[in-house]
């Protein structure tokens, strides 16, 4: 081999390590900033990209009102011709649920106080009849505890119709959330009523395991 030959060969070996060198280097310097950028994201809060959504919405939202300021039309108008059918409606849904959240059963007192508060915001009242009401009654109208109230009240026909109604529709909705266990035709009849089916399942449950021996013997017919 001559010597021509042999520097060029030597020349592109140290190419191809400089290129892997390179290569390498940019390589480390990649997965570095992945990593910083990974410990960047964990330490965020969980809803930070909800928040820059947030910032990004409100940027938009005043550039645009600058924009209808300066053409000189009305900003609140402007705003909901751009909001479609669906997400108005998922936004009004949205604002029912704040006012009124469904948070479940947890007690009787807690349940009592979100139907007193439905009830009270659905009262109309009129105040013409409270005035009359007012001055017929006198001082007795805010009653104390000396006072007899007995007859200065009357129920109208109107405000009984309306409780009625309500009850019917309290009745009617608890009619739809109650439904009957389906009645299994292959298990064991071992109730006389419903009532006694459920004493029956209770102790299964508490006592099966302790007397599951007896009931085999009594099925085989040899129990002592």
């Amino acid at each position: 081999m001559d010597s021509s030959s042999w520097q060029s060969r030597m020349a592109e070996r140290k190419k191809k390590l400089s290129d892997l060198h390179r290569q390498r280097t940019q390589s480390r310097q990649l997965n570095h900033a992945e990593v910083v950028e990974e410990d960047r994201r964990q330490q965020e809060p969980k809803n930070m990209e909800a928040r820059k959504r947030r910032a990004q919405y409100l940027l938009e939202e005043e550039e645009m009102r600058q924009k209808c300021e300066e053409a000189g039309k009305d900003f609140d108008r402007e705003k909901l011709r751009r909001v479609g059918a669906d997400e108005a409606e998922a936004q009004d849904k949205r604002k029912r649920g704040k006012m009124d959240p469904d948070q479940g059963f947890s007690s009787f007192e807690a349940a009592t106080a979100r139907k007193y508060n439905q009830l009270v915001r659905q009262i109309k009242p009129d105040m013409e009849h409270y005035a009359q009401a007012k001055e017929n009654a006198g001082e007795a109208f805010y009653a104390n505890v000396g006072t007899v109230v007995h007859g200065l009240h009357t129920d109208r026909k109107a405000a009984i119709d309306r409780m009625a109604e309500d009850v019917e529709k309290q009745v009617e909705k608890r009619d739809k959330f109650s439904r009957r266990r389906m009645h299994d035709a292959d298990a064991d009849i071992d109730y006389i009523n419903e009532r006694n089916m459920k004493f029956n399942k209770k102790l299964e449950r508490f006592y099966g395991t302790y007397t599951q021996e007896i009931k085999d013997n009594l099925e085989r017919g040899t129990a002592v």
